[in-house]
């Protein structure tokens, strides 16, 4: 299985072992990992039977001045901006997330922040033969879970977790 991590992460892939399927071709991520993920798989002719999105970021739904308020508050105070971010990513779990800190970058916020999910694209991959499957947690203090389950659901195989937060425990 090919995994890809969330923003400011790595190694968290353990977190989601009752998600994800240890197979060659399985491409799987968390949040900006999802976006990540489904790039790869779009944008490769490498055989892909399952693609796994874990929260994956969803801020389409946002207007332009969140998008600048995040990218300014990140700008302003990395360390302060990281923590209250990982604290948003556990929620409602009391799981600590301090040994999965990685340096996230501005320019990986941006990307994640302002990436359009297209549903021409989705219905690309799935008609490769790709099975899409995307989990949601219902208390999700990162995104709009509702938005995005309305989005993910029409075109793909979607879960939503009503007692889960972002980071699905």
């Amino acid at each position: 299985m090919r995994y890809f991590n969330g923003f400011s992460l790595k190694g968290e892939e353990s977190l989601f072992k009752d998600y994800l399927i240890d197979s060659d071709f399985t491409v799987a991520g968390f949040s900006y990992g999802a976006i990540r993920a489904f790039e790869e798989v779009y944008n490769s002719k490498i055989r892909v039977d399952r693609l796994i999105l874990l929260s994956p970021a969803f801020f389409q739904n946002h207007k332009k001045s969140f998008i600048r308020t995040q990218l300014r508050y990140f700008k302003l105070d990395r360390g302060s901006y990281i923590k209250e971010f990982l604290k948003n990513i556990a929620y409602p779990s009391d799981i600590k997330l301090s040994s999965y800190l990685s340096n996230g970058t501005l320019d990986e916020l941006e990307y994640l922040l302002l990436y359009k999910w297209k549903e021409d694209r989705i219905l690309e991959v799935i008609k490769r033969g790709v099975t899409i499957e995307v989990f949601i947690g219902g208390k999700d203090k990162i995104i709009d879970s509702k938005i995005a389950f309305n989005f993910f659901s029409k075109i793909t195989t979607t879960y939503l977790l009503k007692d889960k937060g972002h980071i699905l425990i």
